[in-house]
């Protein structure tokens, strides 16, 4: 584990996998996720499969500098800097960039903003930056009204309650037929045990809607091998964004996968994510 020091004195705990030579594979995660949520064993593949996989945690995650609880000292320019600021730290002119969710709108808008920094894109349950993008489906009812309750407040200060209360907040995004409660269960104890401050990640949903004032115009990103990674039972982003997602970058691929909501692929499609998204490497190193 290394740390990028930024420049307004906030740290970055990052990790990479692999082989310096080997092409940098960036991974983005999701609002509230720490660099854990990347499960280990698809990391692993991804390594095994020719590639040096960069995992962080965001501002108010894991091991990196956490702000009070509602009241985050920064904003999404500064989420979208830290992904390019770890880059820098590696010394990678260009990368394969991953995002998942929030992830997936900051490695849009990175590849938007600075083009030259950018090998290929793969989005995961995401949903377009482009305002042109049109009128989707929002979130099911089913979500909805989980969100519209008022759940109490888990004791954060017994690592296995505060683990607990993570996998039943993953659960309702995962597809009815895809969570993987002792996988996920296995990853929360790890997020538990090294966050400095569970409760600050909710910071990143006040950020919501907050973006760059760069370009938006996702048709200027013909030409770069983007995959669009979906869940078919999305209930966040419902399929039809991802759908939307790829129409809008000529060349695009979509990956709808079944049985998949609102997270991580499930590990019954790893084989083909992982082989979909090493096939947009070596697009992206085939000489044009």
């Amino acid at each position: 584990m290394s740390t990028v020091v930024r420049p307004d004195g906030t740290t970055l705990a990052v990790e990479t996998l692999g082989s310096d030579d080997d092409p940098v594979l960036l991974l983005i995660a999701g609002a509230g996720w720490s660099r854990d949520w990347w499960d280990d064993e698809l990391c692993d593949r991804l390594v095994g499969a020719g590639l040096r996989v960069v995992r962080y945690d965001h501002r108010d995650t894991g091991e990196s500098t956490h702000w009070p609880v509602g009241a985050p000292g920064y904003t999404g320019a500064d989420l979208l800097a830290d992904a390019v600021a770890v880059l820098d730290a590696l010394g990678a002119d260009r990368a394969h960039l991953v995002g998942l969710s929030l992830g997936g709108a900051i490695a849009q808008e990175i590849a938007l903003a600075t083009p030259q920094r950018v090998a290929s894109l793969t989005l995961i349950a995401t949903t377009a930056v482009d305002p042109r993008v049109g009128a989707l489906p929002g979130v099911t009812p089913e979500l909805s009204a989980l969100f519209a309750q008022e759940a109490p407040e888990p004791d954060r200060s017994d690592p296995v309650a505060a683990a607990e209360a993570l996998v039943a907040g993953e659960r309702p995004f995962a597809g009815p037929d895809a969570f993987d409660e002792a996988r996920v269960r296995a990853i929360a104890r790890r997020v538990v045990a090294r966050s400095r401050d569970l409760a600050a990640s909710a910071n990143h949903f006040l950020l919501a809607g907050d973006r760059t004032a760069g370009p938006d115009d996702l048709s200027a990103l013909a030409g770069l091998p983007v995959l669009v990674v979906h869940g078919a039972v999305d209930p966040l982003f419902p399929v039809e964004h991802g759908r939307a997602l790829a129409a809008m970058i000529p060349g695009a691929r979509l990956l709808e996968i079944e049985g998949m909501g609102h997270q991580l692929p499930p590990a019954s499609s790893w084989d083909g994510v992982v082989d979909a998204i090493t096939a947009q490497t070596r697009v992206a190193s085939t000489p044009q």
